[in-house]
């Protein structure tokens, strides 16, 4: 199996009549899926997700994939593929048609109402192409086919790309239910065809690739969600992505058997159920879904809330409602059903807002303790199967963190994929598909883009480090005065602190230090802010941390008059 080395420079020229693979999201890590696919000067991208952040990245509102290795070449792209609607392959896609508005969008009918909705909030109309399982479009010098998976969404594609050098095969985010709530099963047979015709390189979901067996069938939560609304005394209010269709689904039917209204809170669940609705995906009996300001006049046990938060986002509904700090309020004796699964690093923060619910008397219905979710992922069982329908050539993980990706590359060394025609790649790592092999050929720059309210890419690395270290440690302020020419002190100094936790008497003991050190200075003939500013920061700090253990931000201003 090959995989990247840290050294690897930028890649050389392709081949002539080879394809280029990049991944610039979604390997290494949960989200921010973005392929990039290169053939004869032409480029076809498959998917742009975002990523949501973690409580090392504070104040960050989502992370995007970097798209400085193409940003010099936007017209060099015929369209982006689409695979389905999840904001991990769709979340990122404003942010690249701001650049370039009249870049194609291919996907199916559900995926392209929920991007088009979203790119209204930008004030973007985009070019689209509505494809169907069984379409074959040609873009540019890529040959599409579009093919059904099952996933946790409706109307999932996965997309075989021909060209020259090869077929490529990549699934999207795909499972094998073979009892899907509507009916539309992962084609196999096509698949099966594409197998005989000879898949030079497929590229894999890999989420599920550690678990054993096969992913659960998803109409198996119907049962376990009547048990819940049957037993529930007073409001049921239920946590969901806003683009679990078929959750919501199962959810609308339990609430119509059990006589309960239903209700949706927040933006973007009212935005993509009603799309879902009026597309015919969701299945709403009338006079079930009411608007949430008419819930005051019906009894608690006919009411059912659906609103986001499953993920403990601090600004969705449920957090805010655990904190106490929504128009919904908690009482003893709700239900609350979290029914998705736990993103990997958001465990803390679900955990937190369970919490917070259970202290307010809610019986809260998780993962842990119900089984109200399946994965949307095939599990190792169902990777196997599909591997030996589709005997590629060479294999490419994706969709994955690096556990993930090495297990699902084990998978497919099992089925006979030769190990030096397995590629582990990463973000950025360029693949050549030259003469019927795959191997890695150099890295561009894929590192995370930061969205901060309506700043993309002004906060880096530096400014996360100084905000946890302000939400760690707190903030020391220290004010100077002192003469321009002299540089002798003329007022202070005056040190405030927030959030140390050292009480501003306290800094009594440091003052005359600083004091000494800036007339030993003045002496010297240092005179210039920035050299002063040093002198402070390296005095307060050097007290601080010995007399503290503590090493707040240090923030002096020297003001020269």
């Amino acid at each position: 199996m090959s995989h990247p080395h840290p050294e690897l420079g930028p890649p050389p020229p392709l081949p002539e009549g080879g394809l280029r693979v990049t991944p610039l999201g979604g390997l290494g890590e949960i989200g921010r899926n973005m392929t990039v696919f290169e053939y004869g000067g032409r480029l076809l991208i498959v998917d742009c997700g975002v990523l949501f952040p973690e409580e090392e990245q504070p104040g960050i509102d989502l992370i995007l994939p970097d798209f400085s290795s193409i940003r010099d070449r936007l017209d060099d792209i015929e369209g982006i593929v689409l695979t389905h609607g999840h904001e991990d392959h769709i979340g990122g896609v404003p942010f690249l048609l701001r650049e370039k508005p009249d870049i194609p969008l291919i996907g199916s009918k559900l995926t392209l109402a929920l991007i088009e909705a979203k790119l209204q909030e930008h004030r973007i109309r985009p070019y689209t192409l509505e494809v169907a399982e069984g379409n074959r479009e040609r873009v540019g010098p890529f040959d599409c086919e579009f093919i059904a998976v099952n996933h946790s969404i409706p109307d999932a594609l996965a997309v075989a790309i021909r060209t020259p050098a090869g077929m490529v095969v990549h699934t999207g985010d795909f499972k094998m239910d073979q009892l899907p709530l509507d009916n539309r099963l992962t084609d196999l047979h096509a698949f099966a065809r594409l197998s005989e015709e000879g898949i030079d390189l497929l590229l894999s979901d890999s989420t599920n690739a550690e678990v054993p067996g096969f992913t659960p069938h998803e109409r198996d939560i119907s049962n376990v969600l009547r048990q819940v609304f049957a037993g529930a005394r007073k409001r049921i209010i239920v946590a969901s992505f806003a683009s679990h269709v078929h959750r919501i689904q199962q959810i609308l039917d339990a609430a119509h058997e059990y006589g309960r209204r239903v209700a949706f809170v927040g933006r973007s669940m009212v935005r993509n159920m009603g799309i879902a609705r009026d597309l015919g995906y969701l299945k709403v009996p009338p006079g079930l879904v009411v608007d949430v300001k008419t819930l005051d006049d019906l009894p608690d046990h006919e009411v059912v809330l659906v609103c986001t938060g499953s993920q403990g986002e601090p600004m969705a509904a449920l957090s805010r409602m655990a904190n106490r700090d929504h128009q919904i309020r908690i009482v003893d004796g709700d239900t609350v059903i979290l029914a998705s699964s736990l993103i990997p690093g958001n465990e803390n923060a679900v955990y937190r807002v369970i919490n917070g619910l259970t202290r307010w008397g809610a019986n809260v219905v998780h993962k842990g303790n119900a089984k109200v979710h399946v994965s949307g992922h095939a599990s190792a069982g169902e990777l196997l199967y599909f591997y030996n329908i589709c005997r590629p050539r060479n294999l490419m993980p994706v969709h994955g963190e690096w556990r993930h990706l090495r297990a699902n590359a084990e998978l497919g060394a099992l089925t006979g994929v030769p190990h030096d025609r397995i590629v582990i790649a990463e973000d950025g790592v360029a693949v050549d598909l030259v003469e019927g092999k795959a191997k890695i050929s150099g890295k561009v720059q894929a590192g995370y883009v930061y969205v901060d309210g309506l700043s993309v890419g002004d906060v880096g690395e530096p400014a996360l480090k100084d905000r946890k270290i302000l939400g760690d440690e707190g903030i020391i302020s220290v004010f100077v005065v002192v003469d321009a020419s002299t540089g002798k002190i003329t007022g202070g100094p005056h040190v405030q602190a927030r959030g140390s936790g050292i009480e501003d008497a306290a800094f009594s003991d440091v003052l005359p230090k600083i004091t000494e050190v800036l007339e030993r200075s003045a002496q010297d003939g240092v005179v210039e802010p920035h050299q002063l500013q040093q002198l402070i920061r390296r005095t307060l700090g050097k007290w601080v941390s010995d007399t503290y253990r503590r090493r707040p931000m240090i923030l002096p201003v020297v003001v020269e008059v």
